[in-house]
């Protein structure tokens, strides 16, 4: 196995950590010294790593928490417009990924030239398939895996969803450049990783990719007053204690890695018995780490966050989206209530904890007076760190569906993106706003508007 890595190809790469700076979302960093990019031509470098390195089978993209899964959902389409530039010879083309889960159909419509999605969890069924190939066998067999026949694309059933994640190994960060590891961090550079704790999560936020991975296990159905889908316990899956810190551990001493940025959708609804195990583990090494977690408000309370101190967590994001009450529930399924938000930035700040503000502008029925009112809000809240995110339409999310009904987005939509650029077509809140108050945002929060 051989990995091709394009991050740091100048002629692929959109600088995403420059821009976000530049906006004031991100603290000014020394981060561009750690990086060095390959001016290269990344079509010639990957057609000579496959010419070379012979692949009977190219996978790309993939369903987990380990890449977020807002910036996977575009990976397929990423490397698709990649992949059809090169000779691959031979090799089977295999994906998987968000798009893959909500709607094969639409994806081999997009992307012709692709062998065999993976629909839901992909790693079992990815190990499934290479030793079917291994064996002269076809993939048409294994659950979890869609491709096309006489036109018609082929649904299998769906795989078994992981319920042990112990048994998953650890990632092999061997493959990567080190570099990878460089990471900005509140005016410093870390050596950090992404990692997973755990899988699921309870709630059903309509415009969350959380839904289609929900949806495709079955998890369809949720409280009209907390949001929260039925049967969550059977939904949310943990490591265990042991194996968390093991792998923690490992890559604090063999990678030198001292921040771990957990990707899990809501790191307090983690088994507590999970939790404090695991605190006390690492409250009694000698590891200098630090974790960053996303949570929601209802789980920030005095008992938590004696908790979180334990675990040695640095920063605390958390979803604001928008202010409105009102609109949250209503159009969002989310019932975060501003009082507890209130209360939950006031407790981090008390004890020392970083807190990061998420916001989303662009949702299919938000005015211009929700982004005001949400700028307001954040002052109120007196984050250390702002976010702002354009509304990307998740393809099989609820909001993306009601934004096609009203013709803000097309049923499919190419290169969304939560950073750079934004795919709406409102005539409500234009391009040309959403744009303005998506630079300017951090600006109008700090220093009033």
């Amino acid at each position: 196995m051989e990995l091709f890595d394009c991050t740091f190809y100048s002629d692929w790469t959109d600088n995403e950590i420059e821009y976000s700076t530049s906006t004031g979302m991100f603290k000014q960093s020394d981060y561009g010294s750690f990086i060095k990019y390959k001016s290269s031509s990344v079509i010639k470098d990957l057609q000579d790593k496959i010419d070379s390195f012979k692949p009977d089978l190219i996978f790309w993209s993939a369903l987990s928490s380990h890449i977020h899964s807002e910036g996977e959902y575009v990976n397929i389409e990423n490397g698709y417009d990649l992949l059809k530039k090169i000779n691959v010879n031979k090799a089977i083309k295999i994906t998987g990924g968000l798009q893959a889960t909500a709607t094969p159909e639409l994806v081999f419509k997009n992307f012709p030239n692709i062998d065999y999605l993976i629909m839901g969890e992909s790693e079992m069924v990815l190990a499934e398939i290479v030793d079917s190939l291994n064996n002269n066998k076809s993939p048409t067999e294994i659950n979890g895996v869609s491709f096309i026949k006489d036109n018609k694309v082929i649904k299998n059933n769906k795989q078994k969803i992981i319920n042990d994640l112990d048994i998953l190994t650890p990632y092999d960060y061997s493959i990567f450049d080190d570099q990878v590891f460089f990471r900005g961090y509140n005016g410093e550079v870390v050596r950090a990783v992404d990692f997973e704790l755990s899988r699921g999560c309870i709630y059903s936020c309509t415009y969350c990719v959380e839904t289609i991975i929900q949806n495709y296990y079955g998890f369809n159905e949720s409280s009209k007053k907390t949001g929260a889908i039925k049967n969550f316990k059977s939904y949310l899956r943990h490591k265990s204690a042991k194996n968390i810190f093991k792998e923690i551990k490992d890559l604090n001493t063999e990678k030198k890695i001292n921040f771990i940025r957990c990707q899990d959708t809501n790191f307090l609804t983690n088994d507590k018995n999970v939790l404090t195990e695991l605190s006390e583990l690492i409250e009694s090494s000698n590891l200098e780490i630090r974790l960053y977690i996303e949570t929601r408000p209802e789980g920030i309370n005095d008992k938590s966050v004696a908790l979180l101190k334990k675990l040695k967590v640095d920063g605390v994001g958390m979803g604001v989206e928008l202010s409105a009450e009102d609109f949250r529930e209503t159009e969002l399924n989310r019932f975060a209530s501003q009082s507890k938000t209130i209360q939950a930035f006031n407790l981090l700040k008390k004890n020392n904890i970083k807190r990061t503000s998420y916001n989303v502008i662009g949702f299919p029925n938000q005015t211009e007076d929700s982004i005001l009112q949400t700028i307001e809000f954040n002052k109120l809240l007196n984050p250390d760190n702002i976010t702002i995110a354009f509304y990307s339409p998740y393809f099989g999310t609820a909001q993306h569906k009601e934004g096609v009904k009203k013709g803000v987005f097309d049923e499919f939509e190419s290169g969304a993106d939560a950073t750079l650029r934004s795919v709406s077509k409102s005539l409500k809140l234009p391009k040309e706003k959403l744009e303005y108050y998506k630079k300017n945002f951090v600006t109008l929060v700090r220093d009033g508007r």
